[in-house]
């Protein structure tokens, strides 16, 4: 058996699985130490079907931790970023197109030194190690804990930022953590830049949450390893998370989208996660969340690591209802829809409380919302299905027919048809399907570099580039036998010379238990 944890703003989903079978599957309000929550999750999850803790042989976790850091700009350390390519990039420093609340929150500090290199790994200049003892001497001196490492192309040849690690470690000590661009982000500099800073102003919270999580299980005599769910709906063990706080941040969505497909059967379809305060809707293809093509923006910051491309509505159960307009968010009670919400003998009109009123969901006291009116709970119900139709049209990329399908608690505010789409699939375990999704979660590798491709060799070039990632995806723990290839792309590059082409390919297979 293994069990599927998935911590919400407003709910702590979890299930408990034994294969891709659904042995028990609760829902519990997050709590605002959020371990506590998730060991009431565990306990729930107990009495529907008992079980000893060395049952477990895996626990898989998505939170929002990270993510709600960022954007509350709260708990981040103390972070530079030091960038190697002069004499070139110094039109564009680091961090200048961040916020200046965010620079604030991690006492920001910047700087410039030689290296980097041109996109067929030529260098632009070499590596000056007195150089960087000078930064790492003003590091020391303004308090920074965590350093962000990018260089110019690092994706093509990561050398440099290795070096300059190793000479800013020896000049700081273990005790500052070290990010490096090549290990966070793609091909763009800034934007894998960001990812960077961002990555590393999280360290040392990513330390803090793990061992909060791990506690929060280990409390419940499960001994199993802790994986936590990425981006792009892979895993990654605690120690991975420590180090890559910053990969965490979609895994939401994405642990709903996965665990639509788990449970509805379809593998491309449209996707609606309705949870407390947001309503996600993301295109799954070939059972894996459709990724962003461009840059990401997270709390006003430009970014280029994976990404699912989802369109989020400030609609949720929790969702603050208008009685003016019968619109409704985005503001949300959040995790306080248990005592706030007019069911619950709170005063807020909720999204929920439409719910109840309609006879779309049964919870609460329905005799406190049998005043409202029911032209204005249809009025309400008919925007929320607008909105989520618009949003649902505006992501999908051509005019032939996509299936839909609805999960999370707060999935009840749609109706059982959305106008041009048709039927609303809701599958078994709905309003759990982000723990199933994290539950499944599989192992995943990406190379994502440009190549120089000379005549004659482009076949040989990208059978090694997929053996490439084939590789990285069994090293990471998945089972040799169940790795393939799921995501290609080849894009050549005309405006650099030498045949230039952009490769990204990615490769996902099952998490060996035993490794």
């Amino acid at each position: 058996m293994h069990i599927g944890i998935d911590v919400g703003g407003t709910n702590t989903d979890a299930a408990l699985m034994e294969g891709t079978t659904v042995l028990a599957g609760v829902k519990q309000s997050t709590s605002p130490d959020v371990t506590s929550g998730i060991v009431a999750a565990v306990q729930d999850l107990r009495r529907q079907h008992p079980f000893e803790g060395h049952q477990v042989s895996a626990v898989m976790i998505g939170t929002t931790h990270f993510i709600n850091a960022l954007v509350e700009a709260r708990r981040l350390a103390p972070t530079a970023a030091l960038r190697l390519g002069l004499p070139a990039t110094r039109a564009l420093p680091p961090l200048v197109d961040w916020p200046e609340h965010l620079r604030t929150a991690i006492s920001a500090r910047s700087y410039l030194a030689h290296g980097g290199y041109e996109f067929d790994g030529r260098p632009i200049s070499p590596l000056d190690p007195e150089e960087l003892r000078r930064h790492a001497a003003d590091m020391a001196a303004h308090g920074i804990r965590s350093v962000a490492v990018s260089s110019v192309f690092s994706p093509v040849n990561h050398d440099l930022e290795l070096q300059a690690a190793e000479v800013l470690r020896a000049e700081l000590g273990d005790d500052v953590a070290i990010s490096l661009s090549h290990e966070i982000g793609r091909i763009g500099l800034l934007e894998r830049e960001n990812a960077t800073v961002i990555n590393a102003a999280l360290r040392e919270l990513a330390t803090e949450i793990v061992d909060g999580l791990a506690a929060a299980v280990r409390a419940q005599g499960i001994e199993a390893p802790i994986y936590l769910s990425q981006n792009d709906g892979t895993l990654m063990d605690d120690e991975y998370v420590r180090r890559y706080p910053v990969a965490t941040f979609a895994s939401g969505p994405t642990n709903s989208m996965r665990g639509a497909a788990a449970t509805s059967g379809l593998d491309t379809c449209a996707v609606i996660d309705v949870g407390g305060t947001t309503a996600d809707i993301g295109l799954l293809v070939n059972g894996f969340p459709r990724e962003a093509t461009t840059e990401v923006t997270v709390a006003g910051v430009r970014t280029n690591f994976r990404m699912p491309d989802v369109l989020s509505l400030g609609i949720g159960g929790g969702s603050l209802v208008d009685a003016a307009t019968a619109e409704v968010g985005p503001q949300s009670v959040g995790y306080r829809l248990t005592t706030e919400a007019l069911v619950f003998g709170g005063s807020t009109l909720t999204a929920t409380d439409i719910a109840v009123a309609a006879g779309r969901a049964d919870i609460g006291d329905r005799d406190r919302v049998a005043h409202l009116d029911r032209s204005f709970v249809d009025a309400v119900l008919k925007r929320v299905a607008q909105r989520v139709e618009d949003a649902i049209d505006q992501m999908r990329t051509s005019a032939a027919h996509i299936p839909v399908v609805a999960v999370g608690g707060g999935s009840v505010l749609l109706p059982d048809e959305l106008g041009e789409f048709g039927e609303v699939h809701r599958p078994a375990n709905y309003a759990v399907a982000n723990a199933i999704g994290a539950s499944i979660a599989q192992v995943g590798g990406e190379i994502d570099k440009i190549y120089a491709i000379a005549p004659g060799t482009r076949d040989q070039v990208l059978a090694d580039v997929r053996q490439e990632a084939v590789d990285k995806t069994v090293a990471a723990g998945a089972v040799p036998a169940s790795v393939s290839v799921v995501d290609f792309d080849e894009v050549p590059i005309p405006y650099l010379p030498g045949n230039a082409t952009r490769i990204r390919v990615k490769a996902v297979g099952d998490l060996s238990m035993e490794a």
